[in-house]
């Protein structure tokens, strides 16, 4: 028993993760209907630019906060530079523009740091915490601590703030919106932004688990749209759950079978989801947006 509560420990560390992505891919799909699969680049970027602020000197806290900035930086740049300009391309070719904005961010990191594997310090004492025949390191417990939190405050954002219920207001009718005096296009740039910081946040929750190299969010960029999907894609609560059922049943699947197949599990649950329950577990997708 002792056996399966780690693994779900590790699961439900993996899957915030996958959650956190996820959770930027559908505030950018709510708010401008584009499915951004560059949000896992934008995570990369968060990590990769701590790991530089660290390198020159600067203490953890500030290279952490500086890495998030520059994450959500990315965001504005990449809306404002490659969205906006092509708002009349098309769902199809607004995907297309944000799979080349990967590539674009994935080859300048390569050229800014190579192809080396980084890594940052962990938050707080490496000293394991054993409950129970259950080892918890301590980063496992800022990495569902901080996710946990920054679910909470996106629910009162979107619910308390004139920002956040702007934000809604664009992602379900943005021509009532604009005759309401909202500014849609100012309202899609933050939500660009605000899913920038939202992946540099997973990014430096995540390097001092495992290592951060230029490539590190072409896989977890697609684990995080799994998360969406599976958990509805335009629904935040989905999101957070399909990316910790994601990452327990990767983590079951590394325990009791094999490691080797742990990342074929998103691509089943993906099928599955598609074909059984098109709409996710929370039915976030709407007919007109399929």
């Amino acid at each position: 028993m002792s056996e399966f509560f780690q693994y779900l420990i590790t699961g439900l560390t993996i899957g915030s993760m996958y959650g956190l992505i996820g959770l930027g891919i559908v505030l950018v799909y709510n708010a401008s209907h584009v499915v951004n699969f560059a949000q896992g680049d934008l995570m990369m970027v968060g990590g990769m630019s701590a790991v530089a602020l660290l390198s020159a000197g600067l203490p953890l806290p500030v290279a952490l906060v500086g890495g998030v900035l520059v994450g959500g930086l990315s965001g504005l740049l990449m809306f404002k530079f490659t969205i906006e300009p092509a708002r009349g391309a098309g769902p199809l070719g607004l995907v297309i523009i944000t799979l080349g904005v990967g590539m674009v961010l994935r080859g300048a990191a390569e050229l800014a740091w190579g192809q080396r594997f980084y890594s940052l310090p962990t938050f707080s004492d490496n000293e394991t915490i054993r409950i129970g025949g259950v080892t918890l390191v301590p980063q496992s417990l800022w990495v569902m601590g901080i996710a946990a939190v920054v679910v909470i405050l996106l629910a009162y954002f979107f619910s308390r703030s004139l920002t956040g219920k702007a934000i809604v207001a664009t992602s379900l009718d943005r021509d009532a919106a604009i005759l309401m005096g909202i500014n849609t296009s100012r309202m899609q740039l933050f939500s660009f932004g605000l899913a920038g910081l939202l992946g540099a946040v997973a990014g430096v929750l995540i390097a001092p688990i495992a290592f951060t190299y230029a490539a590190a969010g072409l896989m977890l960029g697609l684990k995080g749209f799994v998360a969406a999907v599976l958990g509805g894609l335009g629904s935040f609560r989905g999101a957070l759950v399909g990316g910790l059922t994601l990452g327990v049943a990767e983590s079951m699947m590394a325990g009791y079978g094999s490691s080797d197949y742990k990342d074929a599990i998103a691509y089943l649950l993906i099928v599955v989801i598609l074909i059984f329950m098109p709409r996710g577990i929370f039915g976030g997708m709407s007919g007109e947006r399929v």
